[in-house]
């Protein structure tokens, strides 16, 4: 691929992954309410029913990853991610037209076998970038989610003023004008030469995992380590709402805020960083450093007596952004063309199993460690266990041998 058509397709990915993020974020201002509405029920029970989506969700997306990256190392990277982003859309114009909780269920149903972009962008973009280029390449993805993090709660909020639904027609509308710019513009990455035939037995959840370790027992040690990196994630997603309203009196704007913050950190992490420092230290010394980043910010936000001092985790841990983009480019230099998809579809099974099993556990964590009657009262207990994961994180990726490519000339 020439220099013009390899940036023509990161431009590609990159605009499909933002608009996929701003379309999420559109509609996290309104949908508590339309829970509510559809569902007849207070804020408390949109919260549950709001956790069984993410489920729902998050199970389809564990089962059928696998499935989907076995298609795409089939009939390529182009036409499975066109027809996901197609179900994006299906999903929010139903959860739009949704007259019923059901239909909200089938929607995310729908958008969780789909499995959205995410699998095959990053399939795409191994197929199009050399090894020593991934980790910065890779980092678009996590560019554009932080970009899509911030601007798309905002345009939900400012659409919401023509009622509640109003944010789904307008993320169903940008997932569905990707697909008819992807389908003129975007080039297929995967050559003919490179694609392999369909197998049912590769193409589930413990097929994917098993053959891990087939491909290389390197890659099952990184997957696995990317699994506790994710779980340890979830600590972030699950609880940062509960604790700052409950650790500091936080009104809805200051979480806000901070989740902006958050957003912002990972766009310097991602548009930044991963440029500047992945070619001068490679990918193994950032992996050390990202976690090690993020283990004082999990520390820093568990000790956290100050409302200030979340912004100051907050900055600590930016370096954690690194951790997830170069533990993708150590997998995909590990496995053959023919293989990314199948590699993408496991990773994202593990990293929807974190998704699945993360929240719950979490959110537990917090519920008991700050209720009244806890032996210990520590509302950031949640924040501990993620600390004590990503360690496990480093501890499995120390296992794995340093390949050629990734240990720089200068002294770890």
């Amino acid at each position: 691929m020439t220099a013009h058509r390899h940036r023509h397709a990161l431009a590609f990915i990159f605009v499909t992954v933002l608009v996929d993020v701003v379309g999420f974020g559109i509609v996290i201002p309104v949908l508590p309410k339309l829970i509510m509405v559809l569902g007849h029920v207070g804020i408390g029970d949109a919260a549950r029913l709001g956790g069984y989506l993410m489920f729902a969700y998050s199970a389809m997306q564990f089962v059928c990853g696998p499935v989907l990256g076995g298609l795409s190392d089939r009939f390529g990277r182009r036409p499975i991610l066109l027809a996901s982003l197609a179900a994006f859309g299906l999903d929010y114009a139903l959860m739009g037209f949704a007259p019923t909780l059901a239909w909200l269920f089938a929607g995310r149903i729908i958008a969780g076998i789909a499995g959205a972009s995410f699998n095959s962008a990053y399939a795409y973009i191994a197929d199009i970038t050399p090894p020593e280029r991934r980790t910065q390449d890779f980092g678009l993805l996590g560019f554009a989610f932080g970009v899509g993090f911030i601007i798309g709660p905002a345009i939900g909020g400012l659409l919401a003023v023509y009622g509640t639904r109003a944010p789904f027609f307008a993320a169903a509308g940008l997932a569905l004008a990707n697909v008819v710019y992807g389908f003129f513009a975007v080039p297929e990455s995967l050559a003919a030469a490179d694609r392999r035939p369909f197998d049912w037995r590769r193409a589930n959840v413990w097929g994917s995992l098993t053959r891990l370790r087939a491909l290389k027992p390197a890659v099952l040690t990184l997957a696995c380590a990317t699994f506790l990196w994710s779980f340890a994630q979830m600590s972030l997603q699950s609880t940062w709402n509960y604790f700052t309203l409950a650790r500091f009196g936080w009104t809805v704007a200051q979480v806000g805020w901070s989740l902006a913050a958050v957003g912002v950190s990972a766009i310097f992490a991602q548009a930044v960083l991963t440029r500047t420092l992945v070619p001068r230290f490679g990918e193994r010394r950032l992996v050390v450093w990202g976690v090690a980043s993020a283990v004082a910010s999990y520390v820093v936000y568990a000790a956290a007596s100050e409302g200030w001092m979340m912004y100051a985790g907050i900055a600590i841990g930016t370096l954690g952004g690194l951790v997830y983009p170069a533990l993708q480019s150590l997998m995909s230099a590990e496995v053959g063309r023919d293989a990314q998809g199948e590699l993408q579809g496991a990773v994202s099974s593990l990293v929807s199993l974190a998704a699945i099993l993360g929240p719950p556990v979490m959110t537990q964590a917090f519920a008991t460690f700050s209720a009244p009657a806890a032996p210990v009262h520590l509302p950031g207990a949640a924040f501990v266990l993620a600390a004590v994961l990503a360690t496990g994180t480093l501890v499995l990726f120390r296992r794995v041998k340093p390949a050629a490519r990734s240990v720089p000339s200068a002294p770890e």
